[in-house]
């Protein structure tokens, strides 16, 4: 799910909520190797205010989606209770992401020989979306691009994309992995000790 949202900027209320039901296929825009899907997710729904919008996939968030297909039938994120039953997540920030941090900063810790930045030990779920953000602009995605991507408000319709603008999006997407001044690795934005 972490690797999901440093690849969509979506909310935690968003990602949580994301059912398969919202999936739209965009066939024209396929390759031999994807078949791009984005997700609609509906006026009314877990997007801010409740306003519908749409969710762009670039390859790596494509290709999580489609591992998680069979899983669950309503919900793409799950995780398994103790009966070995798969449910929804209410939030990304939980006992497992507690517990994953713990395990990063472990690991830093060991392979640079330093104790992390207090900013690491405690990064938050919503620090993907800012990351997420922040890659978009060092790989010089439009502003106009990034708040159709991070599902910003903007003063034009946003739900009713034609292939060629989807195709635009899934690009600017994409330019997060691509781009030589944005590296795969995590940029995060340090907080307080308080924070």
């Amino acid at each position: 799910m972490a690797l999901f949202d440093l690849n969509t900027g979506l909310r935690d209320e968003e990602l949580c909520a994301l059912e398969w039901a919202w999936e739209q296929r965009v066939p024209e825009l396929d390759t031999p190797e994807i078949r791009r899907t984005v997700f609609a997710l509906p006026e009314g729904g877990p997007a801010k205010f409740g306003r519908a919008r749409v969710v762009i996939l670039n390859d790596v968030a494509q290709s999580i989606v489609d591992s998680q297909r069979g899983l669950h039938p309503r919900y793409v994120f799950t995780f398994q209770g103790f009966r070995g039953e798969r449910d929804r997540l209410l939030t990304l920030r939980n006992s497992g992401w507690i517990a994953a941090r713990r395990r990063a900063s472990a690991r830093y810790e060991k392979e640079l020989g330093r104790r992390p930045p207090m900013g690491f030990q405690r990064v938050r779920a919503h620090n993907l979306r800012h990351t997420f953000g922040r890659r978009l602009r060092a790989a010089k995605v439009s502003l106009e691009d990034r708040q159709d991507l991070l599902g910003h408000e903007a003063r034009r319709i946003t739900t009713h994309y034609s292939a060629p603008e989807i195709e635009n999006l899934v690009e600017a997407a994409n330019q997060i992995t691509k781009s030589r001044e944005s590296p795969t690795r995590t940029v995060l934005r340090v907080t307080s000790a308080e924070g």
